[in-house]
């Protein structure tokens, strides 16, 4: 494995990469890594982190949602004479 160094890491940038190590109970070198690779999308798909805003849907949901929107696209005959 190669080792890497980095340098001139800004506080605000340490300050968090600490934090973020503390909370998830590890060391700060396996924070690192973790964290390259969900940024640079290596070995799992890259996130934005939007994902766990947005929630997702199961077929049978989006199945019920375009059924309960079908009448919004039917025209009323009535309403355009």
């Amino acid at each position: 494995m190669k080792a890497i160094t980095l340098r001139n890491i800004p506080p605000d940038l340490a300050a968090a990469l600490d934090r973020e190590k503390r909370r998830r109970g590890q060391s700060l070198n396996r924070t690192a890594i973790d964290l390259l690779r969900q940024g640079l999308g290596v070995g799992t798909t890259r996130s934005n982190g939007l994902a766990r805003l947005s929630g997702g849907w199961s077929e049978e949901r989006v199945r019920e949602l375009e059924e309960a929107l079908a009448p919004f696209d039917e025209i009323d005959p009535e309403m355009w004479k």
